[in-house]
């Protein structure tokens, strides 16, 4: 039985960024079709004013009222923002905020509905998108809350996961957006414990690695030097990596000094890296990944992808940005439902738990 082709929600980001060029300049190579059915979510009329701006090609793209109209073999586009809308690119206005959110939450509510199988969001401008019903500090910690929206109290609630990959490096982040002063007091054993048990969960189940091995940062500086330039390697990170190879199973090493572990190459023997923030991961990992990174929101029952860049306000409308890192975050989008799709195929009929009685090899006890 031949599964259908995902279905890929675009948010368009913020309209003033550079969202609808990467789209667009994406969405140009018609041979994606053979890979998925993308759906974007923003407004005709502003495909067609960039389309116009930056001298593209028309790309054919259906319109269609929701997403329940979804067929494979054409492009096509959901309109969210008002008509009187208008883009300024390279300014950060509440309007496009208001637009960027608007797109969002209704991919992502067509998300939890099954309508579409992922969403790829282009960039938001976080300072002008902060609403009453968005109050966080990127498209993670938004998903994170609205995947638990529905959870009763007694329920297990769904944890989110930064991820950073290409093709050589993925990189997680035990803590994402917060203040550098808040960042030693956040960092405990069973955060870490956490965090690295649900990145080795995604690397399996969505990358497809088996028994992946895991290399920890450090906090401090040289790994803390035994304790003179800081004592959460020893007393912290240290106990939990062996916790995690001893109780979990979890193939973790480290602590590593961040700059020479990514400095002599070290991260090319590692199937992942789990750094302590959010600088600390992403600055090597952009240096190394350049135009082709794709963020991944790892931990949740979706599936979420985006670029590894900002709006680009500098260069928004002038035809500069790559669309290397949107046309990745797609693949990567498509990959993961092809990997959880494999890896549920292959657990879908386990083998039932049975017991021999000793002595009277007639007698079997279904255990399962």
């Amino acid at each position: 039985m031949n599964e259908r082709l995902p279905r890929i929600a675009i948010t368009h980001g913020d309209p003033n960024g550079v969202g609808y060029e990467v789209i667009l300049k994406t969405l140009e190579d018609n041979r994606i079709l053979e890979l998925c059915t993308p759906v974007l979510y923003g407004s005709q009329k502003l495909a067609g004013q960039y389309r116009k701006l930056l001298n593209m090609p028309n790309i054919p793209m259906t319109h269609i009222p929701d997403a329940s109209q979804l067929r494979e073999g054409a492009c096509y586009i959901i309109n969210v923002v008002p008509e009187e809308f208008k883009a300024e690119p390279g300014n950060a206005t509440p309007q496009a905020g208001e637009a960027a959110l608007a797109a969002l939450e209704q991919a992502v509510a067509d998300l939890k509905a099954g309508l579409v199988d992922a969403i790829v969001t282009a960039p938001i401008c976080k300072s002008t998108i902060q609403t009453d019903s968005f109050h966080f500090p990127g498209h993670t910690e938004y998903l994170e809350a609205r995947m638990n929206d529905d959870c009763d109290e007694d329920d297990e609630k769904q944890h989110s996961l930064m991820i950073l990959c290409n093709d050589r490096l993925r990189v997680a982040l035990a803590t994402t957006h917060l203040p550098m002063a808040e960042i030693a007091p956040a960092i405990t054993a069973e955060l870490i414990i956490a965090k690295a048990r649900e990145f080795n969960r995604s690397l399996h189940y969505d990358f497809g690695v088996n028994s992946p091995r895991i290399a920890v940062l450090s906090l401090n500086p040289h790994a803390g030097d035994n304790g003179l330039l800081g004592k959460e390697e020893q007393e912290i990170i240290a106990p939990a990596i062996t916790e995690l190879r001893q109780k979990h199973r979890v193939l973790a090493f480290g602590p590593y000094a961040a700059d020479g572990f990514f400095g002599s190459g070290a991260y090319e023997k590692f199937d992942g890296v789990l750094a302590m923030y959010h600088d600390q991961g992403l600055a090597p990992f952009k240096t190394l990944a350049m135009n082709a990174g794709v963020n991944v929101t790892a931990g949740l029952d979706c599936v979420r992808t985006s670029p590894d860049h900002g709006t680009g306000f500098d260069i928004a409308g002038k035809g500069e940005a790559n669309e290397e890192s949107m046309r990745n975050a797609i693949y990567t989008a498509i990959d993961i439902i092809r990997n959880r799709r494999r890896d549920d195929r292959a657990h879908r009929h386990p083998l039932r738990k049975q017991y021999y009685e000793k002595g009277n090899d007639n007698v079997v006890l279904d255990l399962s």
